[in-house]
């Protein structure tokens, strides 16, 4: 499990990868959460937004990562086009249906994520994959 999970608009992996020692800080537009796979959710958001299997994803390399500390520190990783066009697509009840199922699947892992919390998740990076799209820039992911 992440304890900092931060999502942040940057032009290219090469810049989004300079986030990885300390996080993209006040360089890049971001969104912090913390406490949750993300890794496995960008996945399962992916599937419950755009179709397709996890095990079909996880077999094409999904997430893509674009730097990892040697050490198991920190990555980062692009969310994928198909799930910013998902995400950038979807209405705020197709984002909620998403968070429900998405929180059911966890719970079902044993693993508590309040509806609430998994719709400001999905809205908000919603809102940030928007303005990444608007300047022609994407949405990358620094764990910690």
């Amino acid at each position: 499990m992440s304890s900092i999970v931060e999502f942040f608009v940057a032009p290219d992996d090469t810049s989004a990868a300079e986030a990885l020692r300390h996080g993209p800080g006040q360089a890049f537009e971001s969104l912090s959460f913390g406490n949750f796979d993300v890794e496995e959710a960008v996945v399962e958001w992916e599937c419950l937004l755009a179709g397709g299997s996890f095990d079909e994803l996880a077999d094409a390399g999904e997430p893509r990562f674009v730097a990892e500390q040697d050490d198991g520190g920190s990555v980062v990783f692009a969310v994928s086009s198909r799930l910013s066009a998902a995400l950038a697509a979807a209405e705020r009840s197709r984002l909620r249906e998403a968070a429900v199922a998405w929180a059911e699947r966890r719970a079902a892992d044993g693993e508590v994520v309040r509806t609430e919390i998994a719709e400001a998740i999905l809205t908000g990076l919603a809102a940030l994959v928007g303005s990444a799209r608007h300047r022609d820039q994407a949405v990358y992911c620094w764990v910690a």
